[in-house]
């Protein structure tokens, strides 16, 4: 593997791994991640030669995961950052199998990140640990930062995509 496959197959985790630890420190996922993501794919696309009909199902499952999650922003249930990222993830993952295995393991890390911390809200934080960022997660009025869920989801289906690990031979 050369560094340039190096560098390409590391974009997406870097900035998953990025998007996690915005949400938990700031509850707030930058566009420029969800563009960085998206202009990492048009480049690994193209670097690895997908075929047209391939880059049209990529959108369109980025397209319906889009107007799903924006359906769930306009409800209040998941912040903008959360549906934008999970819409970008999933072009990543394309259509199929590995769309739904993404969905489902995002949806079980969610859930256990939501019990979790509505469990960590039920104690008092010790006197040491009065980070600004842990006091807002802390606060019970505060929401859940899902974009953790979505990008842990998102690295452990990764490894799968075949279209992106065998084309640059991993």
């Amino acid at each position: 593997m050369t560094l340039t496959h190096f560098a390409l197959l590391s974009l997406f985790p870097a900035l998953m791994a990025y998007a996690a630890c915005s949400d938990l420190l700031s509850m707030r996922i930058s566009n420029r991640v969800s563009l960085l993501l998206f202009a990492g794919f048009i480049v690994m696309g193209l670097a690895v030669g997908l075929p047209w009909e391939t880059w049209l199902m990529h959108f369109a499952a980025g397209g319906l995961v889009l107007l799903i999650t924006f359906g769930m922003f306009a409800a209040g249930w998941i912040g903008g950052g959360d549906a934008k990222l999970a819409a970008v993830t999933a072009m990543w993952m394309g259509w199929g199998s590995l769309l739904i295995e993404y969905g489902a393991i995002a949806s079980l890390f969610g859930g256990a990140l939501t019990l979790a911390l509505l469990n960590f809200r039920n104690f008092p934080l010790p006197y040491f640990a009065r980070w600004p960022w842990l006091l807002h997660l802390h606060h019970h009025k505060t929401g859940v930062p899902y974009g953790i869920a979505l990008a842990a989801a998102g690295l452990a289906v990764y490894p799968n995509s075949q279209i992106w690990m065998q084309s640059l031979s991993v």
